[in-house]
């Protein structure tokens, strides 16, 4: 799985079109996942830690993980890695503002990340070594690779997206919630990151107080689909065609779930 979740969140939606720019952002708020066969990198589940980020470290490395999910580049642009840069920099400015509650609109906002050792890859059966050098961070002496993340987002919607129904009464400005920018580095497909960021969010939902977790997916995108939906979340809603063609991308489905135990 690459992008679980449409692209888009809460810095902008960004596509370059441009042919100077030889890049495109792929679809950020609705869901990303890989559907080609490759070999297989397996994690050693023991070290996987799928937890919060706060370092600005860690928040950089995922950073630039979504670049490396989100866009995609002719390797033969003039000016590749200062333009990844750029990109990694605005999403990692974005990211702080976001997690530091500073997004007007938003209650909280957490980046929650799967990391592994840096150890770990010498045993790898693909080279993961773009990977390990743009997503690396450390974390008490360790390095650690992120390897999978998401944004959690307690909002009533989302920009440019439609908004979820539930919960109905007062009350949606604080227990609704969004998952966006979710993607798992392609080195790593198939080894149940997205099913485990998403069992954290829906865990760091339910102390929030969330009664209804939203998710954005490209309405084509049928293993993000199924990803979603062997994690609980069933069909609510889908995009007006007028509203995708109008913002020049894939129409995506609203898929919902109900966080058990939390009442209003």
């Amino acid at each position: 799985m690459v992008i679980l979740s449409s692209p888009h969140p809460l810095p902008t939606q960004f596509s370059a079109s441009t042919a100077s720019l030889l890049v495109r952002r792929r679809p950020i708020t609705a869901c990303q996942v890989c559907t080609h066969n490759e070999a297989l990198n397996r994690v050693d589940k023991s070290t996987l830690n799928v937890a919060e980020g706060f370092a600005e470290d860690e928040l950089w490395a995922a950073a630039c993980l979504r670049v490396r999910s989100f866009y995609q580049f002719k390797p033969t642009m003039f000016g590749l890695q200062d333009h990844k840069k750029f990109l990694a920099e605005r999403e990692f400015e974005a990211m702080k503002e976001r997690v530091g509650g500073k997004r007007k609109g938003f209650g909280r906002v957490s980046c929650i990340n799967a990391t592994v050792p840096l150890s770990q890859f010498s045993s790898l059966s693909v080279s993961a070594d773009d990977l390990c050098a743009s997503c690396k961070f450390t974390n008490n002496g360790e390095d650690r690779v992120v390897v999978g993340t998401l944004d959690l987002n307690q909002c009533v919607s989302l920009p440019d997206e439609i908004a979820g129904s539930r919960p109905k009464e007062i009350g949606a400005d604080f227990a609704r919630a969004y998952l966006s920018n979710v993607c798992v580095a392609k080195e790593l497909h198939r080894n149940g990151l997205g099913y485990a960021l998403v069992a954290k969010s829906k865990l760091v939902a339910q102390d929030w107080g969330i009664s209804d977790l939203y998710v954005h997916v490209a309405v084509d995108n049928e293993p993000a689909k199924r990803l979603y939906m062997k994690s609980g979340f069933i069909y609510e809603n889908d995009e007006p065609a007028w509203q995708a063609r109008f913002l020049d991308r894939p129409r995506r489905i609203l898929l919902w779930f109900g966080i058990p135990g939390v009442q209003l």
